[in-house]
This record gives structure tokens, C-alpha cells and sequence, in this order.
């Protein structure tokens, strides 16, 4: 761990845009893969997924590492009840953007922020309504972008903003993976100062 004016910091999450979006804060970080099974449980919803899951994440790294923030962090994204993950190929994303085609999901973005006994678990909903595009084009930003990482197969960040009608939020980061504006504030009442001082500046991840 790197020493600096604000308090270690780790981000329990090995998500690239995780970590870009968290770099955005200016504040030294590291970053440690959770190893948590993410398999929802019985009768289990997609809210208390992501809210399970982001405590969970935060948990299994607050233990190895007692003196540090730990921040875990979820997104479950639901259509009409159902939990839509990461496609991981090209048609199971095209088979969710047909499924999403013209309708509204919920994107749950769990948010957990824990140092032993003192965490607290938080959740920004953004509801986003995907355009009625014919297959061809789905096809055509498929192929282009290959999201076949990102739940709901539609990098908002990128080309997929393409295929959104609206999106409603109160957190536009919150649909990319970590909701800012929420994990400021709770880092800035842990003691963090945001923005640091000018002899603090980011330090990039181990």
C-alpha cells in the first residue's frame, strides 16, 4: 500500500471501467479482485442482487486488509423482473438488444463502502429505454464495439449511446459501472478530501 494525506483506499473490483471511473476522483487507489460467486440466490431480486453483491465484494476485501476503505460495487441490470448480464458473445448480446428492443430496463448500480464495522451500502437506479432499431443495425454495433462485457450489451460511454431513447438517473455514472457522485460523499465523510491537496495527486493503481 502507497502512503498518502487521505486514507488507503481499495477498489474490490478488477472492472476496467470501475477503475477508469474511479481514477476520474484523483485519489490514490489500489485495485484487488473480491473472488466472490455472484450467483443470485432463490427468489432472490435484482436490487438485492446488486446490493448483496457489492457488500459482499467489499467484505471479502475489508478482511484481508482491516485498515483500509474498501469500496464493492454491483450492477445488476432488470427487464420486467429479470436479471440481464454479461453476454459474452455476439449472439447472446444480439439476443438481449432484440429483447430490449423498445422497452425500459433498470440499471441497479450498488454502491458499499466499508472499513470494519463502519460500511454503508447504498443503490443508484438509472432507467434506460432502448430505441426499436432493426436487427441490422444491432448487428452493425455489435460488431463494432464487441460489448460483450458490459450488462445490457450497450456501452452507453460509447457507440451504444446509438441505441438509447432516454436515459434517467440522477448519477450519469452510475449506468458505467460506479456512481460518483454517491461514492464521493461517502468518502469525503470517511475523512477523504475530494479534490486532494495539490501535493497528493493520483497515483496509479499496483
Amino acid at each position: 500500500m502507497k502512503s498518502s494525506q487521505n486514507p488507503l483506499l481499495i477498489l474490490a473490483s478488477t472492472s476496467v471501467y470501475r477503475q477508469e471511473l474511479l481514477k476520474r476522483l484523483r485519489i490514490p487507489f489500489n485495485v484487488i479482485s473480491p473472488k466472490v460467486d455472484e450467483t443470485p440466490l432463490a427468489g432472490e431480486s435484482t436490487l438485492d442482487l446488486a446490493l448483496r453483491l457489492a457488500h459482499a465484494k467489499a467484505h471479502a476485501v475489508a478482511t484481508q486488509f482491516p485498515d483500509a476503505w474498501v469500496i464493492g460495487s454491483d450492477q445488476v441490470a432488470d427487464l420486467c423482473g429479470a436479471a440481464i448480464g454479461k453476454p459474452g458473445n455476439f449472439d447472446r448480446a444480439l439476443a438481449q438488444l432484440q429483447l430490449m428492443r423498445g422497452q425500459t430496463v433498470t440499471f441497479h448500480t450498488a454502491l458499499c463502502l466499508m472499513k470494519g464495522a463502519s460500511q454503508t451500502t447504498v443503490c443508484v437506479p438509472t432507467e434506460v429505454t432502448f430505441r426499436k432499431l432493426p436487427d441490422d443495425v444491432l448487428e452493425n454495433y455489435l460488431h463494432t464495439e464487441e460489448p460483450y462485457d458490459c450488462a445490457g450489451s450497450a456501452k452507453s460511454e460509447g457507440l451504444g449511446i446509438s441505441l438509447l431513447e432516454a436515459i434517467k438517473s440522477d448519477d450519469p455514472t452510475a449506468l458505467i459501472g460506479l456512481p460518483l457522485i454517491a461514492l464521493t460523499g461517502l468518502l469525503r465523510d470517511a475523512g477523504f478530501m475530494i479534490p486532494a491537496k495539490l501535493q497528493e495527486k493520483y497515483l496509479p493503481t499496483l
